[in-house]
């Protein structure tokens, strides 16, 4: 079974569980860190018990599987100083992650057209989140979708939708988005703008819901969406309404106590860990630094990184082995 075959909350377990084993076995950096905290991997036969390695480990660290060789290395921004490396052995993984995540949530691909208004493919392609949208670019097989953040082209591109009263989708970092609307207001009715972070590029820190007003207001449209992922991740997690985030069955999210880094629960408020199965070949248990609110449903709310007091506190406490 792959992480496609992922149904219900069992066979999640299962496949969680049957990944923990092979990455001690096969991962040497997640041995190490499982290792390092005493863990026996018998006594692993729940999720929460599952150890989570820090996001940090992978600007520091090389995480394969033993004797992979990889296709494609992804590069976070950088914007925070080291940038973080994930090496992909099987692309078609996250390529057919794109596809599902896409489509549970806004139906066929091809029945959009997709706009990146982000730097394009050939400037960027170590970014996931450029390769994502270049991915759904072509899987939407229509000539019009492409790359756009000239304001003159965006404009044109976008009447010229709306005239044909076409259905697109906008998918955009959040400083670019502003860029596009400081000067000018759009009428974008048909069109649903899918925000993909990149805060750190605005002029100053906005919180996520006035931002959404300000898209709104800009792009004159009610759809204003976002979309979670990080470089680390194959899989995407989206936000349609309140900023609730919903994720495919084979991605999970839990929270680590903000008190206790080992004590994780299904439920609750506290730093997000994440099991994203997709990541077969790299390491699917990642404890992030943000923090956020998981509800009993799994559905879960961002409420941003955590202080770097408490991140620097909870990486002293989990990665002995990391420096």
């Amino acid at each position: 079974m792959d992480f496609l075959g992922v149904k219900n909350e069992e066979s999640f377990k299962d496949y969680s569980i049957k990944l923990f084993n092979y990455h001690f076995e096969k991962n040497k950096t997640y041995q190490l860190y499982c290792k390092s905290l005493n863990i026996k991997p018998e006594k692993i036969d729940q999720i929460e018990k599952i150890p989570f390695l820090p996001i940090i480990f992978f600007k520091h660290k090389k995480i394969f599987i033993k004797n992979n060789k990889h296709q494609k290395v992804f590069k976070s921004s950088g914007t925070g100083g080291l940038r973080s490396s994930h090496f992909i052995y099987r692309l078609k993984n996250y390529d057919a992650s794109i596809e599902k995540c896409f489509e549970r949530v806004y139906g066929k691909i091809s029945d959009y057209v997709i706009i990146g208004v982000t730097p394009s493919f050939k400037s960027k392609s170590e970014s996931s989140l450029i390769y994502m949208i270049n991915e759904l670019i072509k899987k939407s097989k229509n000539n019009e979708s492409q790359f756009l953040m000239d304001p003159e082209k965006f404009d044109l591109k976008t009447k010229q939708l709306e005239k044909n009263k076409t259905k697109y989708i906008i998918y955009g970092l959040s400083y670019a988005l502003m860029d596009l609307i400081d000067n000018k207001k759009y009428n974008l009715k048909n069109s649903i703008i899918i925000e993909t972070g990149g805060m750190k590029g605005l002029k100053k820190e906005i919180d996520k819901e006035d931002l959404h007003n300000i898209f709104s207001k800009g792009f004159n449209t009610r759809n204003v969406h976002s979309e979670y992922a990080m470089t680390e991740l194959l899989s995407q997690s989206y936000s349609i309404k309140d900023q609730i985030f919903n994720s495919p069955k084979w991605k999970k999210v839990l929270v680590k106590d903000f008190n206790d880094p080992f004590k994780v629960s299904k439920n609750g408020k506290g730093f997000l860990n994440i099991i994203d199965l997709a990541n077969k070949y790299s390491c699917p248990f990642i404890a992030t630094e943000d923090v956020g609110e998981v509800f009993k449903n799994g559905e879960f709310k961002l409420f941003g990184r955590g202080s770097e007091a408490d991140i620097r506190g909870c990486n002293l406490m989990l990665t002995g082995y990391a420096n």
